[in-house]
Order: structure tokens, then C-alpha cells, then sequence
């Protein structure tokens, strides 16, 4: 006789049993309601440090929200302010100037309510959330005058107040500029032993500081050669905004008709090897600023400025503007330009040029336009002037002055003594300061000057030079308040700031 086996195995009423005490769960949680509470899953700057080109940050949370509560109840410490902008359950923040440099920052948000919460009648806060991020040091490059730092380049830490000499003492920097990371400076120096501005070669040499968050700075003080000077004098040099680019206005020692802008890669490629620079074939040019796609290179060629491309055959310019001599600075998106006029009674004319064909006179002078910056907190053109004060000995006085570019108001910030002609202006980063300096010349130069003499643009001699800072203000507050440089404790000049 066959046992019949049992319907139900033992495994079988576990499941089942599994099954109906799950099922009774679910209906509890569904006769509750939704109880999950909302919160941020993800905010992009945590603990990260930012710059002048970090504009917005986003908060991505992890259910839908009501949009007024979250914008109500969204705190930044110290204050930013920004716009919102949303899509689904991400909430962009953008800046509308950068924030200032050498900050720590705290990003809070409580009592936000849940989007549908609300329209069930309900009053579900958001958790709590609080979050960190920090903005980069305010950090300032020098060509040292001291006896210790005469002829280096030197970085100072105006937030840590820490100074660090990058270059060695056989070496006498002549020009440079920073890497967009701030972590290399593209230097041109000459040996200390040799008095030839014409034998400067290029090098790169390690700030020490890290340009992205969590990534470990490079040593400072690492020299590594990028260009030499033995067949041809490298007169001057331009970093591309995206720092994959060196252009060079060179000469060929041994025929002066060869005389030109050359192009390289900046770094090396991937097997460490330098690139050879390549010679731009155009017209020979002066003065010339690669444009912010870091595509082309405007030059002073002719009775105009050209845009040439950065590509061996540049015969043909992708732009030429005949009225102008000289290209002064663009804005950072490219879409501005200050030019400037030469005109026939030896005044200069400041222009606004845009990409739209508008060209907006802003200012006239009987002196010299040496410098100019567009400020990306503001429509405001920093400009370093001369204006003539005696043309029988041809003394020029310099001054500094901010433009409003949408009104064409003037502000005079700072008036020099004439015979600072050999000033440098740079303006910060997030927009706040001017940094520039006074040179001292040396009163009683003579034709036979040590190897090792520092010297200006213009020839002249220095004895020493003092760097200052000025706090910057909108135009409309400058008005009203006084500002008043402040002299550094550092002795150098040619000062520039980290990006």
C-alpha cells in the first residue's frame, strides 16, 4: 500500500507565512501614509574648495519639494548672493558675483516642506542638513627686491600670511604668469651672471599649492625648463587662458629679419618629452594676447589689431580691425574687448568693443593706456592711465580708474606721483582688490651696473619697490566711501595674483 505525501511541505507554510505577515505590513504602512522624510542626497560642494570659476553649486534631495519653502529656508554663511533655478528634484544655486577668496562657508537648510506632504494637508519638515565648503587662498606672486629675494619669484599667503621663494638665486625672473589651476607658474628668466635681457628662456616652476580639493600639492620650487635661447632671443610670452598654449614673440640671433610669434604646448606629452615650438605664419606684429577660447592670438600688426588662429598658416587673419592699435584686455567670455585708438594728435582713445560690432568710446588721455582689466563680479573696467602734465619734459602722471560699462561712469580710485611711471596694476580674482606696486629707481645709476641689477620695462635701474593692496568696492558704494591702500610688508615688484 502507497503513504500519500502531504500537500504543504514544511518550506511551503514558512514561505506562506513569510508572505501574509509581509503583506499585513504593507497595509499598515499603506493605511499610514508616505512617512519617509525628504533630505538632501547630495550637495556638489561639500567640503570642497572653490574659485573665481565655481559659479553655482547644487543640491539634489532625495523627494520632491516644495520650491518657496526650500528657497525660504536655504542659508549661506557667510551671506552669497545667487539665484535659484530648479529642475525636478535638483536645486541649482548660482552666484551673481564670486565669492570671496579665503572664506569658510556653511550651507544650511531646515524647515523645508515636501511637495506633496503639503498637498495632502500635511506639515513634513525636511531633515536637517548642514553643509561645508571653503574658497581658495587669497594668494599673490612677486619679483623679489631684497638682498635674500632680489630677482626671484616669490609666493605670499595673504590668508595664512606665509611667504615661499619659488626660484633659485641663479636665476633673475623677468616675466611671468600662472598656470589656471594656480598649481605652475610659466616663468622667462636670464642667468644672474649675465646682464642680456635678450638670453631669457622659459621655465615652469611648482607653487606648492593644490588647485583642486582633495588632490596632494606638488612640492614648490620644482624648475623644469620649457623653452631655451640658443638659436633665437624669446622677447615675450603668453599663456592661454586654458593653459595648454605658450605663444612667443621670438628673433633669430643671427638674422634680425627673422622675427616672429611662435606656438607650443605648454605641458609635455605623454612620454615627458618637449615639443618643439612652431612659427606663426603672418605678418610681423607687436603687442599681442591670445583670446579667452584660447584658440587665436590678437596682435598690433600694421595700422590695426589682428586675430590671427593659432595654427602654423595664419596668413589669413579671422579678423582685422583697422581703427585700433592695440588690444588691452578681454572679458573673460570673450564677447568684450578694451582697444585702444592711436590717434593723430598723440591722444589715445579707450574703446569698448564687442562681438555684437558695438564699439563704445569710454575714455580719452593725453598719456599712455597701460593697463586693463575686466572685472567678472561686475560690468566694470579697471583701467591703469597716464595723463600728461608737463610736455616740455614729457612727465606723465599715472592714475587708476574704474569704468561702469553700462553707464560710462568714471571713478578715479588712485592718483600716483609721476614719477611712477613704471607701475603694475592686477586686479583679484574674486574681484575685491587691486594689488600694485612703486618702484624705487636707483638715483645714482651708472653704465657699469652688477649683472644681477634688477631693471624695469623702460631700462630703468631698481633700487627697491613696495607692493600695496586696495580694497575694491561696486562704483555706486565707492562713491561714498573712501578707500584707502594698504602697504604690504613685502619688498617687490611686478605683482600679480593667483587665480
Amino acid at each position: 500500500m502507497i503513504k500519500s505525501k502531504a500537500f504543504i511541505q514544511p518550506l511551503d507554510r514558512i514561505a506562506i507565512a513569510l508572505m501574509l505577515l509581509l503583506s499585513v505590513l504593507i497595509g499598515l504602512i499603506l493605511l499610514q501614509g508616505d512617512v519617509v522624510t525628504a533630505r538632501v542626497r547630495e550637495f556638489t560642494w561639500q567640503n570642497q574648495q572653490i574659485g573665481a570659476e565655481d559659479n553655482s553649486f547644487t543640491l539634489t534631495f532625495s523627494r520632491p519639494m516644495e520650491i518657496k519653502s526650500v528657497e525660504d529656508n536655504l542659508k549661506i554663511e557667510p551671506p552669497l548672493v545667487g539665484k535659484f533655478s530648479w529642475a525636478g528634484r535638483r536645486m541649482v544655486y548660482t552666484l551673481v558675483t564670486p565669492a570671496p577668496y579665503g572664506t569658510n562657508y556653511k550651507v544650511e537648510l531646515q524647515g523645508a516642506k515636501d511637495k506633496f506632504a503639503q498637498q495632502e494637508g500635511k506639515n513634513r519638515l525636511i531633515q536637517p542638513f548642514v553643509g561645508n565648503f571653503r574658497t581658495r587662498d587669497r594668494v599673490i606672486l612677486y619679483i623679489g627686491t631684497n638682498q635674500e629675494e632680489q630677482g626671484r619669484l616669490v609666493l605670499y599667503n595673504l590668508t595664512q600670511e606665509q611667504k615661499r621663494v619659488l626660484t633659485p638665486k641663479d636665476l633673475i625672473v623677468i616675466d611671468f604668469e600662472s598656470f589656471p589651476d594656480g598649481e605652475k607658474i610659466l616663468f622667462s628668466a636670464r642667468a644672474a651672471n649675465n646682464q642680456d635681457l635678450l638670453s631669457a628662456q622659459l621655465y615652469t616652476v611648482t607653487t606648492g599649492v593644490s588647485g583642486k580639493s582633495g588632490k596632494e600639492a606638488e612640492a614648490a620650487g620644482k624648475v623644469d625648463l620649457t623653452l631655451d635661447s640658443k638659436d633665437y632671443q624669446n622677447l615675450k610670452f603668453d599663456l592661454s587662458p586654458d593653459g595648454q598654449t605658450i605663444v612667443i614673440q621670438r628673433g633669430n640671433k643671427t638674422n634680425p629679419g627673422d622675427f616672429g610669434l611662435w606656438f607650443m604646448p605648454a605641458t609635455s606629452d605623454g612620454s615627458g618629452e618637449k615639443t618643439a615650438p612652431k612659427r606663426l605664419k603672418s605678418q610681423p606684429g607687436g603687442d599681442f594676447m591670445i583670446t579667452p577660447d584660447s584658440k587665436a592670438v590678437a596682435v598690433a600688426q600694421g595700422q590695426g589689431a589682428a586675430i590671427l588662429p593659432l595654427q602654423d598658416d595664419a596668413s589669413k587673419p579671422l579678423d582685422f580691425l583697422p581703427q585700433f592699435g592695440l588690444v588691452q584686455a578681454f572679458s573673460k567670455d570673450g564677447s568684450q574687448a578694451a582697444m585702444v585708438k592711436f590717434n593723430t594728435d598723440y591722444t589715445r582713445d579707450l574703446f569698448l568693443v564687442t562681438n555684437q560690432g558695438v564699439q563704445k568710446q569710454l575714455l580719452k588721455t593725453t598719456g599712455s593706456i597701460l593697463s586693463c582689466q575686466f572685472d567678472i563680479a561686475s560690468p566694470t573696467l579697471y583701467c591703469l592711465l597716464t595723463q600728461l602734465v608737463s610736455k616740455e619734459q614729457y612727465i606723465e602722471q599715472p592714475y587708476v580708474v574704474a569704468i561702469d560699462l553700462k553707464t560710462g561712469q568714471q571713478k578715479p580710485l588712485l592718483v600716483l606721483p609721476p614719477a611712477q611711471r613704471n607701475v603694475q596694476m592686477t586686479l583679484s580674482a574674486d574681484g575685491l582688490g587691486l594689488l600694485f606696486d612703486q618702484v624705487v629707481p636707483q638715483t645714482n645709476a651708472t653704465a657699469s651696473l652688477p649683472a644681477n641689477t634688477l631693471k624695469t620695462d623702460d631700462g630703468d635701474a631698481i633700487a627697491t619697490s613696495s607692493l600695496w593692496l586696495m580694497p575694491l568696492l561696486p562704483i555706486a558704494d565707492a562713491a561714498t566711501v573712501e578707500i584707502r591702500p594698504e602697504k604690504l610688508p613685502l619688498a617687490g615688484f611686478h605683482p600679480r595674483w593667483l587665480p
